[in-house]
């Protein structure tokens, strides 16, 4: 041990002293902000199954691997940082000593090879991820990086840290083996064994390397410790207890139903609560839990939330990604305050702090952020009309690689604006009070619940106490009932139903909205009273069933989930299946044979609520093939499927902002030239049928595509050779075979539907 080595040695060490004390002292600062999230006892277990899924999701990279350009180099750098942490704790010995190697297995030739693979591994990885960001550098324009509006500057500092640790690793292997320290076999370092063949021997040199291992590393935990916000670099650590702490124990993304109302930790009682007490939603950055905290600390600001949000990519304000930081930002910035205990009350009065000046010893820089609102368009840390752009179609969760719960926290901030604030779209006033009166958003009344069924050939059974020998009950949906486009869906299904043989019932005018609309809106309230009625219903038309057969059958992908997803909170346990899951089930059991195949290239068009909230993805795409229709792929499909723009009450609002999301998806489907476009859904069906009505009145689209369920082409497949009834006189001229009836849909220009549909569209 020379005086070079000593001094290296103790420059090392000292760093470390001061690198480490820094990073332990912002770990438990950290975890002290995070803490000052609301309570949630829902993570806690169970333990095997939790960690299973962790396991699984950090090995196996499935989640990052949803974008497999990417996934692999992350894969490298990910072990290389937690193997390679073993490599670093090594150099504090070879600092001071060259010849210094692990008791046991330091010279042990797997050790060698996997050295060899870490550092190598670290630097291409390294070097691969920084050329990705690059490649997808916001310079690039209309939105097109992921990247646009993350912190470049502390993403490549963490990518070269990674690149100087793989070569720190590397380097000090290949000065060894160049100074006879060490002679490993060429497989267990086939890149630094010819590299030491032209390197200088040179004990000093190792030391020297030892130290810019050892360095990277300290300065990294330095410039992290005092950055909390650094996402980037924390998301090493947060990762692995956000993922633990996800919402489903079994592994599923935060989809399907929403996450209930929370107040200290338990879901909110309407009869006892109290807003003065309760929290409702999310009006502060304190009233989202600690797992909402861990969540903002755990953003990597990869972008991939931001890339595939249909907001984002039609010009509005809404980024998943930014919402999720520009929350994270106010919630550390504010944190000083909330730490000392501050706390105001509905009116804004301090409440928290007390005494002659409450405010001593509190950075003005932390009470100016507690003043700040959580939703305004005045200094707001949301604007509204980021707030109200969200579709809920759940894109964003589906790719977020360290599972952030992103519609779960929107919702949060809508319900607290919603049923505190009374503020909102000026829209969604007209469909609260449809709901809350009618019992359906199109404010019809229920005695006209079963007009879709005034012509059929077959008489459809309603309902009369007594389920009889029903299997299913047919729950037919507010815009099955009442739209004029979804009610040819609706009567294609009991057809259908009908043919196959298949016993059911339909409830009529005891049937009421889901309240799918409302709750996502945020009126937790409405949906509450709608659910609770519903299940009351529901409860008392199977109460001589047993639960393993209490089975329904739905039309409407948002009824699908609510009624499979979200009534069993409130006492409502049904074996729900959707309407395509069900037909083709049926097409298979030979019980509906399709008698001549449709000649025609369809497109299907996957509703959120169907597809990336309840993974149904092969049914209706069976069903487009039983048809005999040759189906053509659009490119955003399956888990990446693009929303139509009604989710989320959107149906109920105005899109004034940007490109229309209806118009952007029907781009994308009339792109793979089809005849028909096919979906699974009422609300997209309302909207691609207007998004083709404005394409062909732009001379875009041809005047014979149209817009069709699949449950119309499997209809027209079985019944075709049949005579078809004669057109009325005056009536539109017949469309597309998939219509049961020879009559396609009439635009919402012509005839209104009930759906509201701008005058600048029309």
């Amino acid at each position: 041990m020379g005086a070079l080595q000593i001094t290296l040695g103790v420059i090392g060490v000292a760093v470390s002293v001061v690198a480490w004390g820094v990073f332990v002292a912002g770990v438990v600062r950290q975890v002290r902000i995070i803490r000052l999230g609301q309570p949630d006892a829902t993570r806690n277990g169970p333990f095997v199954p939790r960690m299973r899924t962790l396991i699984t999701e950090f090995a196996a990279h499935t989640r990052m691997n949803k974008f497999r350009h990417v996934g692999p180099w992350h894969w490298l750098v990910m072990w290389g940082f937690l193997l390679g942490s073993l490599a670093l704790f090594e150099a504090y010995g070879e600092v001071f000593q060259p010849h210094f190697a692990w008791p046991i297995i330091g010279h042990w030739e797997p050790w060698q090879l996997l050295l060899e693979l870490l550092g190598l591994g670290t630097v291409v990885g390294g070097v691969a991820l920084a050329i990705i960001r690059q490649l997808n550098h916001p310079r690039r324009a209309d939105r097109q990086s992921r990247f646009a509006g993350s912190n470049l500057g502390q993403a490549y500092f963490v990518e070269a840290v990674v690149i100087i640790e793989g070569i720190g690793i590397l380097g000090v292997k290949a000065f060894k083996i160049s100074s006879g320290i060490e002679d490993p076999a060429l497989w267990s370092s086939f890149v630094t064994q010819p590299l030491a063949q032209i390197l200088p021997t040179s004990t000093a040199a190792v030391s020297v390397m030892a130290l810019i291992k050892l360095l990277s590393g300290m300065i990294w935990l330095m410039v992290v410790g005092r950055n909390l916000t650094m996402g980037v670099a924390w998301h090493r650590f947060s990762a692995f207890f956000n993922i633990y702490f996800k919402r489903e124990a079994d592994g599923a993304v935060a989809l399907g139903k929403l996450k209930p109302m929370m107040s200290e930790g338990k879901p909110l009682d309407f009869e006892e609560a109290d807003p003065e007490k309760d929290v409702f939603g999310a009006g502060r950055i304190e009233d989202f839990s600690w797992k909402g905290w861990l969540d903002f600390s755990t953003c990597t600001e990869c972008g991939r939330c931001q890339s595939q949000c249909p907001a984002w990519n039609t010009g509005k304000p809404l980024s998943p990604k930014l919402v999720i930081t520009q929350l994270r930002d106010h919630a550390y910035a504010k944190a000083p305050y909330l730490l000392a205990g501050g706390k105001k009350d509905m009116t804004g009065e301090e409440i928290g702090l007390t005494g002659d000046n409450p405010y001593e010893g509190i950075d003005v820089l932390a009470l100016a952020e507690a003043e700040r609102p959580l939703v305004g368009d005045d200094g707001g840390v949301i604007d509204p009309d980021v707030l109200w752009s969200c579709t809920t179609c759940g894109a964003c969760v589906e790719q977020c690689p360290v599972d952030i719960e992103h519609v779960d926290h929107i919702v949060d901030m809508r319900r607290y604006q919603v049923m505190i604030e009374s503020n909102f779209p000026t829209e969604l006033n007209t469909l609260f009070k449809n709901l809350e009166n009618k019992g359906n958003p199109w404010g019809q009344n229920a005695k006209d619940r079963l007009a879709w069924a005034e012509d059929l050939d077959f008489e459809v059974p309603v309902f009369d106490g007594d389920l009889g020998d029903a299997e299913y009950l047919f729950w037919v949906g507010c815009a099955g009932a009442f739209e004029d486009r979804a009610k040819k869906t609706t009567r294609a299904v009991a057809e259908l139903l009908h043919i196959a043989g298949v016993k059911y019932t339909v409830l009529g005018p005891e049937e009421t909205c889901t309240g799918d609309p409302a709750r996502r809106a945020g009126n937790e309230f409405v949906f509450q009273m709608l659910a609770q009625q519903n299940v009351e219903v529901l409860n008392s038309v199977f109460e001589d069933v047993e639960p393993a057969k209490r089975k329904i059958v739905v039309t409407c992908a948002h009824c699908f989930n609510t009624l499979a997803n979200e009534y069993p909170d409130l006492g409502g346990h049904y074996e729900v299946v959707h309407h395509t899951q069900l037909l083709n089930r049926l097409v298979r059991e030979k019980k509906l044979t399709p008698v001549a195949p449709i000649a025609e290239d369809v497109t299907y068009h996957d509703p959120c609520y169907l597809g990336r909230h309840n993974k149904v993805y092969e049914a209706p795409r069976e069903l487009v093939g039983s048809s005999g229709a040759q189906l053509r792929e659009m490119p955003r499909h399956a888990d990446r499927s693009m929303c139509c723009g009604a989710g989320g009450a959107r149906m109920w609002m105005e899109e004034k902002i940007g490109k229309r999301i209806n118009i952007d998806r029907v781009d994308e489907a009339l792109g793979t030239a089809p005849s028909k476009i096919a979906t699974g859904c009422p609300f997209c069906r309302v909207m691609l049928t207007d998004g083709v009505t404005a394409r062909q009145n732009d001379g875009k689209a041809a005047e014979s595509v149209e817009v069709v369920d699949v449950s119309q082409l499997l209809l027209s497949a079985v019944k075709r050779g049949e005579a078809k009834k004669p057109v009325p006189v005056g009536a539109p001229e017949p469309g597309g075979e998939a219509e049961a009836d020879g009559r396609a849909d009439i635009p919402t220009d012509q005839v209104g539907t009930g759906t509201t549909q701008p005058d600048e569209d029309k």
